[in-house]
């Protein structure tokens, strides 16, 4: 018997026992094979990467850019030139291409930096992420970063581990709820692994999820998958930190007023970089062109920049390095950390399959550094170069992620610096507050109480309060009936939503949603219309309550109602999602705590 008919032999009985245990221990045994699994998938990613790295940007470009010490990296170079600098935008972009070839054709949601999909699926999908994206995604990443693209490994990481959480569910038939946490444990198993931090890992994967929150229910099997990845990739890489510091590093109390400005520093920048990805993301969507030129044209433009600036290509981890230590110059660390906002936009924002976490941490260790460092020169300070620099990584980072916790925790995981914890709360606390909503994951949510995950938990009472009519979003798109599922497929690119009403002279005929489109293969997409595969539509009406129709949304886990005049009339008036559900929900919670305070005004007076 092959090693796949073993392994779907066992799960059917893996399934049975699971059922007979208390759900505490079921998690502890799932978010072990979680972390297993995903601490794999982090060994496979890196020696990816570091395969087309070594033959595409080593070999036959001749860049031989540094590496950090904790990965390989022996020595500081003083001089690091690119041999064939001409050549950096033809392999670029050729791997944009072929990064793009393999998406597109396969998976279209693994395009981008994969942790934004990942809260999505997370928040709008019930954790469904189907079994190809792991693979693709790898390929990918490996390629998009090897040929010179600035991106990073913890989206994809993230959206890896994510797909394999997402399919252990699948298989065992695990409900929603459970899907959920297997991907959370997914995502923690590889961010914790592929970064040597197994506590920032199962942070970020509770704190990921919302602006101003945390996923409180899963911290028992993240951690324990969190760990167990890490023990998996560092059986191979070994344990130790993945940049070396200084042991002088240290701060004093009378430099915290300049931690504080630091903070407002890279709250600011925050909010550029946040601007700027998702100016030239949105300039790349409008485009009249195939998305599969879209990565190639924002790859071979960051090759074009790194003609000038090389320090900006790759994910930059060498770089940080030189800043710890001081042997960047001053001027030049800030020059690459601003032109490290382009590249890493032209890079991912186009389309191109790579993180944002590892250029985060290289534009706030270069421009905090660099900062730093002028201070220092010009005015005859003594601050603690390598200090600015780690802790500027952390701030920066907080602000753009909104992860301020798991930005401090797995930087110090990351440099062994947990001396500057201090410092960094207060930076990361003053560049979280000072960036305000703008964030790198769109898909971030505020709170449990605005995402669909936790539709269930809402006031039943006040649901029966509030009508359809009052929340629903009058303005549907809509399609026909007659419309190519490929054009479809690039309406939710477009516009973002993950269904449509389908209408036909002014009444409701159907439902299609991203779901039923990304199951069919991509060359059946352009073959068939959307009256094949569209479903009869569940409806709303106008004058029901909010309570019924959460109650068949949660019936037949479904996200979105169109809503029609009555139940004798099938005439789209509007369409109701559970975000339309949750702000009127939190609208009438308001409208009921000021009448509250009115009354109690009232009394006092």
């Amino acid at each position: 018997m092959t090693m796949s008919g073993k392994c779907f032999e066992i799960l059917p009985r893996l399934k049975i026992y699971l059922e007979k245990i208390k759900c505490l221990e079921r998690w502890m045994i799932l978010s072990l094979i979680i972390g297993v699994i995903s601490g794999i998938g982090a060994i496979v990613l890196r020696l990816l990467v570091d395969l087309v790295l070594d033959i595409c940007l080593v070999e036959f470009v001749g860049y031989p850019f540094p590496q950090p010490l904790g990965e390989g990296g022996s020595t500081l170079l003083k001089d690091v030139a690119v041999a064939r600098p001409w050549l950096l935008p033809v392999v670029a972009g050729i791997g944009g291409l072929l990064s793009a070839l393999l998406v597109y054709t396969f998976a279209p949601e693994a395009e981008g930096h994969g942790t934004d999909s990942v809260i999505h699926a997370f928040h709008r999908l019930r954790g469904f992420i189907r079994a190809r994206v792991p693979v693709i995604k790898s390929l990918a990443t490996a390629i998009t970063i090897g040929t010179a693209g600035s991106a990073g490994k913890e989206g994809p990481i993230a959206q890896i581990g994510a797909g394999f959480g997402s399919w252990i569910a699948n298989v065992l038939h695990l409900s929603a709820k459970d899907r959920r946490i297997a991907v959370l444990c997914g995502v923690a198993g590889g961010i914790g692994s592929i970064f040597k931090a197994p506590l920032g890992g199962a942070i970020f994967a509770l704190e990921v999820l919302y602006k101003r929150d945390f996923e409180f229910e899963a911290w028992v099997p993240v951690f324990t998958s969190s760990i167990v990845g890490y023990a998996i990739f560092t059986s191979v890489w070994g344990t130790g930190h993945i940049f070396a510091i200084p042991e002088n590093i240290s701060f004093s109390i009378i430099e915290l007023p300049f931690y504080f400005i630091l903070g407002l520093i890279m709250g600011v920048v925050a909010i550029i970089y946040v601007k700027v990805f998702y100016g030239l993301h949105k300039l790349f969507k409008k485009l009249k062109i195939s998305n599969y030129a879209k990565p190639a044209i924002g790859c071979l433009l960051t090759g074009f920049i790194g003609i000038f600036v090389p320090e900006a290509l790759e994910m930059g981890y060498g770089w940080i390095q030189y800043a710890i230590f001081g042997e960047m110059d001053a001027y030049r660390m800030l020059i690459v950390g601003g032109t490290k906002i382009l590249t890493t936009s032209l890079t991912v924002g186009s389309g191109g399959s790579g993180g944002v976490f590892a250029p985060s941490l290289v534009i706030g260790a270069l421009l905090g550094g660099g900062l730093a460092k002028i201070l220092n020169q010009s005015l005859g300070f003594r601050l603690n170069i390598a200090a600015f620099t780690v802790v500027s990584m952390m701030s920066f980072f907080s602000a753009a992620g909104k992860v301020p916790l798991a930005s401090m925790i797995m930087v110090a995981e990351m440099t062994g610096g947990y001396e500057l914890l201090i410092p960094a709360m207060l930076a990361c606390a003053t560049s979280y507050l000072v960036s305000g909503g703008y964030t790198l994951y769109i898909n971030q949510v505020n709170s449990r109480i605005e995402s669909p995950a936790h539709i269930d938990e809402l006031n039943v009472d006040i649901l029966r309060m509030v009508k359809v009519r009052d929340v629903m979003t009058k303005e549907v798109v809509t399609v026909s009936p007659e419309m190519s599922v490929y054009d479809i497929a690039e309406l939710v690119r477009r516009t973002g939503h993950s269904g449509f009403p389908v209408v036909s002279d002014g009444k409701l005929i159907g439902l299609i949603t991203y779901t039923d489109i990304i199951r069919l293969p991509s060359y059946e997409r352009k073959k068939l219309k959307v009256k094949d595969i569209m479903k009869r539509p569940l409806v709303a009406y106008e004058d029901e309550t909010l309570d019924k129709v959460v109650h068949r949304m949660i019936t037949y886990r479904v996200g979105r109602f169109p809503v029609v005049k009555s139940k004798d009339s099938y005439r789209l008036i509007g369409i109701i999602t559970r975000h339309d559900i949750i702000r009127g929900y939190e609208n009438k919670v308001e409208e009921i705590h000021q009448e509250q305070e009115r009354e109690n005004k009232s009394i006092e007076s």
